[in-house]
């Protein structure tokens, strides 16, 4: 196995590569990008898997996300599963 660390550039031009750039913003991939890079020191190595990255993350604005799980609040959402805020009204979420 050829294990190799990439950058939030390759980050980017992996998710492109896929056709798959319109499923997070510039700046929710580098969100993205981060909470990966700190999981995979905290797990070990992570394999790049654009799709099931794309599967098991949402980008949205957080009245988005309460809607379309019925919450209430964002604490709500915080409660159910893994989120990271992207900016002020932004939050990438983990499906479940």
């Amino acid at each position: 196995m050829i294990i190799k660390k990439i950058g939030l550039y390759e980050f980017r031009l992996a998710f492109s590569y896929c056709d798959r750039q319109e499923n997070f913003s510039y700046e929710g991939l580098e969100v993205l990008f981060d909470h990966l890079d700190e999981l995979s020191d905290d797990c070990g190595t992570i394999e790049l898997d654009v799709l099931a990255i794309c599967c098991d993350y949402t980008e949205s604005t957080i009245s988005e996300a309460l809607a379309w799980y019925n919450l209430e609040s964002l604490e709500d959402l915080h409660d159910r599963t893994h989120v990271l805020n992207v900016d002020s009204d932004t939050i990438i979420y983990q499906n479940y």
